[in-house]
This record gives C-alpha cells, sequence and structure tokens, in this order.
C-alpha cells in the first residue's frame, strides 16, 4: 500500500482552483508520462515539463531509438514469500539455485517495495497508482475489487499489440465485471479468491472444494478439473500459451502469480523432505514450496532458452508482500512482516532481466515500488497511457539502463487498511507509514534513520521535528485525496461466490456443498 507523492487525477482535474502536492523532479526517468513511441517521439500526459527536460529524459534511454525492438514481457509474482526467504539475500537454509542465479544476471532493485498484503499490492503492480485510488483497501469483503473505472497495464499493453495471459492469482474482484478477462487479458488460467479453496461471505471465494492438488481452475472462463500440483498447472500452461504466441509476430506478456507459498502450506512431500529437521514443519513445507517455484521458474528460463527467445525476453521476479512462515527463521535484519508498515512488511526482491538492453549484475539502491511498474512496462513496450490517466510511479527505464544513474528522493506512503468497515476516518494513522530515501516515519510516532537503522531498532523521532512536519504534511495531503475513491467500504457482496456460482452451474451441485 505504498504511492509516490503525486495527487490523484480525479482529485484535480481544475488545477486552477486545486492546489498540486510538490512533487521532486526525476532527472533519471520519465514521470509516467512520457511514453517513447516507434519514432522515438513522447507522448505527455498529466501535468507539464520543459520540452528540455522531456527531451533528455529520451535521450538517456536506448529505447527511445529509432527501430528499438520491444522484448516479450514475463513477470513471476509469487504469494506471501519474504525478501528473506531466498538463497541470493542470505537465507542459510532454503535453496534457491535458479532465482538465485537469475538474480545475477540481473539489474537487482534493492530497495524495491509493495503493499503490506496481497490484493493491494496487485492492484498498484496492475494500475500504476496507490490501491486506494482503485476502492482496494482489504483483501476481503468487497474491499479487494478494483474499481471499473481503473485502467490496467494489460489493457494499456494489448492496445499496443501485445497479446496477454494471466496464469494464476487474480485477487482484484471475482464478479464477472471485475474479472482479468474484462480488464485486459486475452488469456485467463486462475484460482478464484486471495487463495486456492478460500471461501468468505459475498463475492470473495474459490471453487468449491479446491485443494493445492488437483484444482479446479477457472480457464477463459471454463471450469478445468485438474491433476497435479497448483504451482506446476500455473507455470506449465504459461509455458503452453507462451510456446503458442512465440510464433506470433506480436510480443506477449505473461503475469505468472502463483499462489503458493500462501498458507495453507501444502506441498509436495518430496519437497518439505528436504528441509525435515533443519526447521520445524511448518517452515519446511513453506521452503518447500518456494523450492517448488524455484524448479518452475528453472523450467521456465529453461524453456526461453531452448525457444531462442530468452535475449528479447524481459522478466521480471517478484514477490507480493513482506515475509510470513520464514520470519523467524530468516528476515535479512528487518523488522515486521507482512501485514505491518515496516520495511520487512513491504520491502521484496526485485530481479529485472532483459539481456538485449540492460545490462545484468548489478545492484540499484534507488527507492523503488510496485507503482513504478506501470510506467515502465509501458515505456518498453512503446504503450500510450490514455490523456485522463494520472499515475503515481515512475519509469525506470533509464534507472534499469544506465549503470551511473541515481534515482532522485521521492516520498511513498503505505497504509495496511483493513480497517474495520466503516472506520476508514478514524484509522487514518493506523498501520501506516511515509518514507523517503532515508528516513521512515511509522504509525505518525516513529520515525527511524534507515541509513544508520536498518533494522528499525531506534525511534529518532524527537531528532529531526523538520522532517516529521514534513512527513506529517505530506501524509495529510493525500489522505484528503484518497478519501473520496474508497468506493468499497459499503459495498454489499452477492449472495453466492460467483466462483462457486459458476462452477455449480457447469457441473451441478449448489450451496450445500461448501
Amino acid at each position: 500500500m505504498i504511492e509516490n507523492v503525486l495527487p490523484n487525477a480525479e482529485s484535480r482535474r481544475d488545477s486552477a482552483t486545486k492546489p498540486r502536492v510538490a512533487r521532486d523532479e526525476l532527472p533519471w526517468g520519465c514521470h509516467g508520462r512520457v511514453i517513447p513511441t516507434r519514432k522515438g517521439l513522447c507522448q505527455l500526459f498529466g501535468r507539464s515539463y520543459s520540452a528540455l527536460a522531456l527531451l533528455a529524459g529520451l535521450a538517456m534511454s536506448g529505447l527511445a531509438a529509432e527501430g528499438a525492438s520491444r522484448p516479450n514481457i514475463v513477470l513471476v509474482m509469487t504469494d506471501d514469500q519474504g525478501y528473506g526467504d531466498l538463497g541470493w539475500t542470505g537465507n542459510p537454509i532454503i535453496h534457491t539455485p535458479h532465482i538465485d542465479a537469475f538474480a545475477k544476471e540481473s539489474v537487482r532493485l534493492t530497495s524495491f517495495h509493495v503493499s503490506p498484503t496481497c490484493a493491494p499490492t496487485r492492484c498498484a503492480l496492475m494500475t500504476g497508482r496507490h490501491e486506494f485510488r482503485s476502492g482496494v483497501t482489504h483483501t476481503i469483503n468487497e474491499r479487494e475489487r478494483m474499481s471499473l473505472k481503473s485502467v490496467t497495464i494489460a489493457q494499456v499493453l494489448k492496445s499496443a499489440g501485445y497479446t496477454t495471459g494471466i496464469f494464476g492469482k487474480w485477487h482484484l474482484g471475482d464478479e464477472a465485471p471485475y474479472q482479468p478477462g474484462e480488464r485486459g487479458f486475452d488469456e485467463v488460467y486462475i484460482h478464484g479468491a486471495g487463495g486456492i479453496g478460500q471461501t468468505y461471505k459475498g463475492s470473495c471465494g474459490d471453487a468449491p472444494g479446491n485443494t493445492y492438488f488437483g484444482p479446479a481452475i477457472r480457464h477463459n472462463g471454463v471450469f478445468e478439473k485438474t491433476k497435479g500440483y497448483c504451482t506446476d498447472l500455473f507455470f506449465g500452461q504459461a509455458l503452453k500459451w507462451m510456446d503458442a504466441r512465440r510464433k506470433d509476430k506480436s510480443p506477449f506478456f505473461a503475469y505468472i502469480t502463483p499462489n503458493a507459498p500462501h498458507a495453507p502450506l501444502q506441498c509436495p512431500q518430496e519437497y518439505a523432505n528436504r528441509y525435515a529437521g533443519k526447521v520445524d514443519t511448518n517452515v519446511a513445507k513453506f521452503y518447500g514450496m518456494i523450492e517448488n517455484i524455484d524448479d518452475n521458474f528453472g523450467r521456465l528460463l529453461a524453456n526461453l532458452d531452448e525457444w531462442g527467445i530468452a535475449r528479447d525476453t524481459l522478466v521480471i521476479f517478484m514477490t507480493d508482500n513482506g515475509g510470513t512462515a520464514g520470519v523467524k527463521v530468516f528476515n535479512a535484519g528487518m523488522r515486521g512482516a507482512k501485514v505491518t508498515p515496516y520495511e520487512g512488511g513491504t520491502r521484496v526482491p526485485a530481479f529485472w532481466r532483459w539481456p538485449a538492453e540492460f545490462k545484468g549484475g548489478r545492484d540499484r539502491a534507488a527507492l523503488t515500488a510496485h507503482i513504478d511498474i506501470f510506467p515502465t512496462l509501458a515505456q518498453i513496450g512503446r504503450a500510450e497511457i490514455p490523456n485522463r490517466l494520472e499515475l503515481d510511479g515512475r519509469s525506470l527505464v533509464p534507472l534499469l539502463e544506465n549503470p551511473t544513474a541515481d534515482g532522485s528522493d521521492r516520498i511513498l506512503f503505505t497504509h495496511v487498511g483493513r480497517w474495520e468497515k466503516g472506520k476508514a476516518l478514524e484509522s487514518k494513522f493506523k498501520q501506516c507509514s511515509v518514507r523517503n530515501t532515508r528516513f521512515q516515519l511509522v504509525n505518525n510516532a516513529e520515525l527511524y534513520d534507515l541509513n544508520l537503522d536498518p533494522g528499525e531498532a531506534h525511534d529518532v523521532i524527537s531528532e529531526h521535528p523538520e522532517i516529521v512536519a514534513s512527513m506529517r504534511a505530506a501524509f495529510d495531503r493525500w489522505w484528503i485525496e484518497i478519501l473520496p475513491a474508497l468506493v468499497n467500504e459499503d459495498a454489499v457482496g452477492p449472495e453466492v461466490n460467483p466462483f462457486k456460482e459458476a462452477y455449480w452451474k457447469q457441473f451441478g451441485g449448489g450451496p450445500a456443498e461448501k
């Protein structure tokens, strides 16, 4: 639940009467508005910047060169895996050789942040805007539904000629208008709700009786009763689809989002056995689920090599929130976990590999976030962003391309949300943070100097009154802006979960079957 300090478009339609929130200049990148076209031109959306700044931004990017090819894009995002749940990030127990080797070849964003929970991160990634702007303030109770007014990166890439597919977890609305097939995806192979087998009152629920083994998966609107383990199925279907798409002339965008290693910790026994005696039973299952992901990720990379398209394919690996079951074993020295506003709740691995364009094997410490993915992929795909759309993120292309580029400072907001129904106003400072590249203000009451204290152990709020005042003022302005966008707070869901209703219509049965 993080965003850049940029006001939403709806709150600033009349710029003559409504003040703008100041935004730092971004000399190393576009502002989420400048999108190179096929002829190396750019299009400006939202606020105005000088022609000199635009030309400088384009000159820094090799993507602006006329005739530069557009890559296939594969974005892999796992569920509930934290920053510390990889060998590459220092975990002394887990075995992730394929992801570790991939990280070695990638541009690694070492201060990359997401939201503290599942649906919020997915919404911010899809829209390039803070999830509250799309009404997503929870993971259930209709508050996981992404506003139908939101524009997704899948829609934008599709409009630029990409074929799009999602494989795994959607979690942004299970009712028909909210489904990914209506939000820009050509190929849809997903489970329902926030996890396989999950069921909540209202719209958020999966097919009845589902488990991680042999789940019923909804494929382009039709359920398929499968055999096998869920992660294997999602990667397998994605590879089958990519194999067919690579023969087309148009590029593809594959969004691979396994529900693992999210609980319940259902893992192939041979994977859990590899950690028996090293950690407790639940962590053994959790690590086993991640090692299974690693094997599937290796299979993905091997296929890209075999097909001869690895050089021209951008592959991104990331996770959707802070750590969970593995935090007690290793958390890379961070405080907090999923559902907290501390570093351990929002900082995740982010590895970007595009051999044709990015020089890999580098760490980039600039403050970056999930909201930056939309403008970055739009620029890479040379896709035009609708004029009315005001993004919160900024393009990372110059940072990814240029080994000497440094990210300018920025402010990001985190809010866990999840307040009780009707209590948004009084939850303003509950489980929230404001941060820049050095400081993080947590819950309006604690300040941490992340340069000196990355573990957030020493509160220095009394030592930096000017920083605190500035952050509080920015948060106040942001809070006022997002309140009108909380469109799901009083939403009433259907009597029957849409996935269950569709499943029973296809196979028979009814509400008595849970």
